[in-house]
């Protein structure tokens, strides 16, 4: 099954369904911190998606750590030449800047 994916006050979360054990489960992305959380149906992982972001900020605050942020949108890539002039020349002729065109060449791979 391909994963689907959650979003709760900014950040990101895969979610999967295993069979064997009857559960949905998921994982918050892009973290050093590991956050999980699991459900029997979908609404029940979903509330426990959005207790472990919740608990996670405030334990944050509690223990005066500053969270991981969630993702900003801002994104570097670094491109040999000749894939970068490539870029250029893709978004000129689409009428876009190069952000515009990759953004939206990135979106499309990724079926967003």
């Amino acid at each position: 099954m391909t994963p689907s994916t959650l979003s709760y006050k900014g950040y990101i979360a895969t979610v999967e369904y295993d069979p064997r054990d009857g559960i949905f489960w998921g994982k918050v992305l892009g973290m050093a911190d590991r956050i999980s959380f699991e459900g029997e149906t979908l609404q029940a992982l979903t509330d426990d998606f959005h207790n472990a972001i919740d608990f996670y900020l405030t334990d944050c605050a509690n223990t005066g750590r500053n969270p991981e942020p969630p993702p900003s949108g801002d994104m570097t890539l670094h491109l040999d030449p000749e894939t970068h002039g490539a870029i250029l020349v893709a978004a000129t002729a689409a009428g876009k800047t190069p952000d515009q065109w990759a953004a939206e060449q990135l979106a499309q791979v990724v079926g967003r």
